[in-house]
C-alpha cells in the first residue's frame, strides 16, 4: 500500500469524464432502443403517424392550412351533396355538386388561410426588425426613441 501512489486530482477528473461519457452513452443507447421501439409495432399494433400526402404532392401535416382546408372542403361537399339530394333526390347530380363543393371550399379556405398565414408572418418580421433596430440603436447616438424623449424633456 505504501508504494502505490496517491491519485491526483487530474486522475479524478479523467476518470469521471469517462465515467460521464459512459452514462451518456448508455443513455444515448437505451433511449435509441425507446425510439426503434416505438417506431416498430407494438403489441397493441400502434405506429408513429406517418404524413398523408394528398395526390401524392402536398404533405397534409407539415404544409400550413392544408388539414384544415381538407377538412373543411370535406365537410363543405358533405352539406352540399346531402342537401342537393335531399331537395331533388338525383344522385348523379348530387355526386358531382358534393364534388365541385369539395374542390370550392378547400379552395376558398386554403386561399383564406394561406392569405393571414402571410399576413401574420409580415406582422412578425416587422416586429424582428423593430426588436432587432430597438437593439441596435438603443444608448446610441443616433437612436430614435432617445431624441424624441430629449425634445419632449426641454
Amino acid at each position: 500500500m505504501a508504494d502505490e501512489e496517491a491519485p491526483t486530482p487530474t486522475d479524478h477528473a479523467l476518470t469521471a469524464a469517462s465515467h460521464g461519457t459512459d452514462i451518456y452513452r448508455s443513455l444515448h443507447r437505451q433511449l435509441q432502443i425507446f425510439t426503434d421501439s416505438y417506431r416498430s409495432p407494438t403489441s397493441t399494433g400502434r405506429r408513429i403517424r406517418q404524413s398523408f400526402k394528398l395526390l401524392w404532392i402536398i404533405d397534409v401535416q407539415k404544409t400550413p392550412c392544408a388539414r384544415e382546408s381538407v377538412l373543411f372542403g370535406s365537410v363543405g361537399s358533405l352539406l352540399i351533396g346531402v342537401g342537393n339530394f335531399l331537395a331533388t333526390s338525383r344522385v348523379k347530380r348530387s355526386c358531382d355538386l358534393a364534388a365541385g363543393g369539395f374542390i370550392l371550399s378547400t379552395l376558398g379556405s386554403w386561399l383564406y388561410c394561406r392569405y393571414n398565414y402571410a399576413k401574420l408572418r409580415i406582422q412578425q418580421r416587422i416586429v424582428q426588425d423593430g426588436i432587432k433596430n430597438k437593439v441596435i440603436y438603443e444608448g446610441s447616438n443616433i437612436d430614435p426613441t432617445a431624441k424624441d424623449s430629449r425634445n419632449n424633456g426641454s
